[in-house]
């Protein structure tokens, strides 16, 4: 069965594009964690971070920049949230690669991160040798 992404691709399903190539496509999200959310999904299905190849992800990337500087410039955003929900752990809905990106404004009373943990004694360590490229 294909995502809604993938329907929103086909043209089955509006949307509001704001960019598209051979590759990836930008629209506009239709529940807005503020007016202008987009994401940027590639057209290929990718699951997860993982899933994709570096060279299209990096071209998401490029459009992200590109939105940011859009928002800043026409939106008077005074800063962006861009952020992957990576796999259903993480609040993935739909399992098809895409990148949020949010315009944010001073005060906008906006959050979107649980509250910050704490590392006992030693463990900060452990992590780290854990998570070392």
């Amino acid at each position: 069965m294909p995502t809604v992404f993938e329907m929103i691709i086909n043209g089955e399903i509006p949307s509001t594009k704001l960019y598209e190539d051979a590759d990836i496509v930008a629209i506009l999200d239709i529940a807005p964690k503020a007016k202008g959310h987009s994401l940027v999904i590639s057209k290929k299905v990718y699951e997860t971070v993982a899933d994709c190849p570096t060279e299209t992800l990096s071209k998401m990337m490029e459009i992200v920049k590109r939105l940011d500087a859009r928002m800043r410039e026409q939106l008077g955003a005074d800063g962006t949230n861009v952020f992957i929900n990576n796999s259903p752990a993480s609040g993935q809905e739909v399992p098809h690669l895409h990148i949020h990106v949010v315009p944010r404004y001073k005060d906008d009373g906006l959050s979107f991160f649980p509250p910050s943990t704490k590392y006992s004694e030693g463990e900060m360590a452990e992590y780290g040798k854990k998570l070392a490229l």
